[in-house]
């Protein structure tokens, strides 16, 4: 007989369970009242792919581990409390799905970064709806991909010191990642990247976070997208990246004798785009970076609109619309290598007698008394003065020290469309 008439009788099974996929998972119930009433035990005794449904209580175990690939569902948000003992939950397995609990109890320390859900080297793991209470860290992850962080809740203890409270969202040389929906207040940073890339951050809130709303550095090709960022100790901070996209997220309140809403240090091809800079120190601070495109985005209520730093090349700012800052522009020097055209300044006291839109004279932004500010800070107390007036005047009239390459050349007599609070 040959090989081929001895598998024959065989190859029907197999193309019907090939057909069917693998063997049904099965799903657990653990409650207070049912015959499975530790969590722990639960996790160590399931199959892959298994689901485990958590009826509502509590459930302090220490340390809890999930090693392999499951569905974790929590009804009636249930409590997981690690009791201070280090990490709530920890994930060491790929394709694992935590949705609808409220985790806390992690220990503090300043070894080791503990938190509320800690992910090490797992792919495709899912968070979703969940409620993570004074945690240390409350989300990390490190060397994983393709997650999910979505709709959660994070609230950090405000009674805590700096050095008790670390990240609300915190990953480490991660990729593809999703983090859409979630509201992050009283951590350190509210978010905090480092080398993560290809991942898109969209619709979450970050409020009173005692140092950045977002924080990230060396994350390449990620894009940011209707956040809020509000009452941050120093706002959010990029750095050292390139090919980063932040479009339609609002920069409110971050103040403070360092603060800004948004830093931008040593980053090349960013694109900030239709944004709402309001009552911020700084509103945008342009550090050594080269090819920004910053188009219709608002800076209203700030009290410096755009700080741009000489070492700043290739910036381009258009159809942007400037309102009522203490100041829309500072320099530190001559950044001649960038170029403004198209935007409405409410300062402008030009004409359009073409009634084409656009004043039929330059605008110069940067005023004398900003350049004055610039080197001797505590000048600007005399902000409101006379003074001040007169110098700016002057130097409209007459301009003999402001840099000549910090002019919109076409302004617009109106704010532009689109540039409404969002």
């Amino acid at each position: 007989m040959s090989m081929r008439q001895a598998l024959r009788p065989w190859i029907a099974p197999l193309l019907v369970l090939w057909s069917i996929g693998p063997i049904a998972a099965k799903t657990w119930t653990v409650g207070p009242d049912g015959p499975h009433r530790k969590l722990g035990a639960a996790l160590a005794s399931v199959a892959p792919h298994d689901t485990i449904r958590v009826l509502e209580g509590t459930y302090a175990e220490g340390t809890l581990t999930i090693d392999r690939p499951l569905v974790l569902i929590g009804v009636g948000k249930p409590l997981i409390d690690g009791g201070g003992k280090g990490d709530v939950l920890l994930i060491t397995a790929p394709d694992v799905t935590v949705q609808g609990f409220r985790i806390q109890g992690t220990l503090i320390s300043s070894i080791n970064d503990n938190a509320g859900i800690n992910v090490v080297k797992a792919d495709r793991v899912r968070l979703i709806g969940n409620e993570l209470v004074h945690c240390f860290f409350a989300i990390h992850f490190a060397s994983s991909a393709d997650m999910v962080i979505e709709d959660n809740t994070i609230m950090g203890d405000p009674a805590l010191t700096d050095n008790e409270r670390a990240n609300g969202i915190h990953l480490w040389h991660c990729s593809r990642a999703l983090i859409r929906n979630n509201s992050i207040t009283d951590h350190r940073d509210g978010i905090y990247f480092e080398f993560v890339t290809d991942s898109r951050i969209e619709h979450n809130t970050s409020l009173r976070n005692i140092r950045y709303g977002l924080h990230f550095m060396f994350s390449h090709r990620d894009s940011y997208t209707g956040n809020l960022f509000k009452n941050n100790g120093a706002g959010v901070a990029v750095m050292y990246s390139k090919h980063v996209d932040m479009h339609r997220n609002r920069f409110i309140s971050n103040r403070g004798s360092s603060s800004y809403g948004l830093l931008l240090k040593e980053i090349n091809d960013v694109t900030i785009d239709s944004n709402l800079f309001v009552d911020n120190t700084t509103a945008l601070m342009v550090d050594g970076c080269n090819r920004l495109e910053a188009l219709g985005n608002t800076f209203r209520s700030n009290g410096w609109a755009l700080r741009l730093f000489a070492n700043a090349t290739a910036c381009h700012f258009e159809r942007n619309t400037f309102a009522g800052n203490t100041f829309d522009l500072a320099t530190n020097g001559d950044p001649v290598y960038n170029k403004f055209s198209g935007n409405y300044w409410d300062r402008y006291k030009g004409y359009d007698l073409d009634r084409d839109g656009t004043g039929d004279v330059p605008f110069r932004p940067l005023s004398l008394f900003a350049m004055a500010n610039e080197r001797m800070p505590y000048a600007v107390g005399l902000s409101r003065s006379l003074l001040t007036g007169l110098m700016d005047q002057a130097e409209r009239l007459i301009p003999s020290m402001t840099p000549e390459g910090l002019e919109d050349d076409k302004p617009l007599m109106k704010p532009p469309h689109g540039t409404r609070d969002l």
